[in-house]
């Protein structure tokens, strides 16, 4: 063997330690936040996945669902004690996130995910419900009303994607990976390391110009990120977000149901003119309301607010059924 060659080998050798100490070390931080942070509801087989939901408290149904990278304590972290005496709250890890799963090879585009959704309702018996939808959550609403528009009773939108973007947010442009093998490589070597380092940038820019809580590691479900699965998972999502948002916006003035968006004027993922006001210029009939100087996580740095949009558009939607004819 020439001397070349031994290096070669050493240099291999060495690459495949690291990349082997950065897979346990991933497994590993992904057992410890698991233990931490358990499942917080059930489980029901959905389209060959297992989707992760909540149930709590009574009254009319709303469904929630979160946006991307987040999870089900998103919402629970404020929300949850704020609506569940009025309403019956079902809370869904979206496919892929939190505790859900998404089958090899399903789709992550928005119209996917909306149609996942539908059937997880159609498995819960779930009747015309108030869908709230934050960020992706809030493009997935949109379509599910789209698309499956007599399962619907309104959508309550926090800051919700709604159009297409030409640019990814700095706070996600590490999701930005297209070849499958490399991110499951990425996923499983460097996103919890540098997850970790850029933690203060990311969360400024997702909660900025606001504080970020606490206790949002943990009440909030931050740590969930720290897991191969959760990187995997979220670039997908976001690299099949223009599958969809390409056509959505042409259809949103047919929509038949009441409508809100609630955005905060200081948001630093999604531009409240850009997402908020542009879908309300197409749909004039949606409730389209601002707060002066917040940012993207409306749900628990104006948790008051947006329970009492919520509760408004819940309004909205039992007096529409009233008015409904009787079949």
């Amino acid at each position: 063997m020439t001397i070349i060659a031994w290096i070669i080998c050493v240099v291999l050798l060495l690459l495949a330690a690291i990349v082997a100490g950065l897979m346990l070390y991933a497994a590993w931080t992904a057992r410890r936040v698991e233990k931490a942070l358990p499942p917080l509801g059930r489980f029901v087989e959905v389209d060959g996945g297992r989707i992760h939901y909540l149930e709590a408290g009574s009254g009319p149904t709303l469904l929630l669902i979160h946006g991307l990278g987040g999870q089900m304590r998103n919402f629970t972290h404020s929300l949850l004690e704020r609506l569940k005496g009025d309403y019956r709250l079902i809370i869904v890890d979206r496919p892929g996130s939190g505790y859900s799963t998404r089958p090899p090879g399903a789709s992550a585009a928005i119209r996917a995910q909306a149609d996942t959704v539908a059937r997880f309702m159609d498995a819960l018996r779930l009747e015309r419900p108030l869908v709230v939808g934050h960020s992706l959550g809030g493009a997935i609403a949109l379509s599910l009303a789209l698309n499956h528009p007599e399962k619907v009773g309104g959508l309550a939108l926090l800051a919700p994607l709604t159009h297409a973007q030409s640019e990814v947010p700095a706070a996600f442009r590490g999701l930005v990976v297209t070849s499958p093998p490399l991110r499951w490589l990425i996923g499983w070597t460097l996103a919890i390391p540098m997850s970790i380092r850029n933690r203060e940038l990311v969360l400024g820019a997702v909660f900025g110009p606001n504080e970020v809580p606490a206790d949002f590691a943990t009440r909030g479900g931050g740590l969930l990120s720290l897991r191969p699965g959760n990187f995997i998972s979220a670039s997908r999502d976001l690299m099949a977000t223009t599958e969809d948002l390409e056509t959505m916006p042409a259809r949103y003035a047919g929509l038949k149901l009441p409508v809100g968006i609630l955005f905060g004027t200081g948001d630093r993922i999604l531009d409240a003119t850009a997402q908020g006001k542009a879908f309300a210029e197409k749909l004039p009939s949606a409730d389209f309301e601002l707060i002066e100087g917040d940012g993207h996580m409306v749900l628990m740095t104006s948790a008051d607010r947006s329970a009492k949009f919520i509760a408004r558009m819940a309004r909205r939607v039992a007096e529409r059924a009233k008015l409904a004819p009787v079949a």
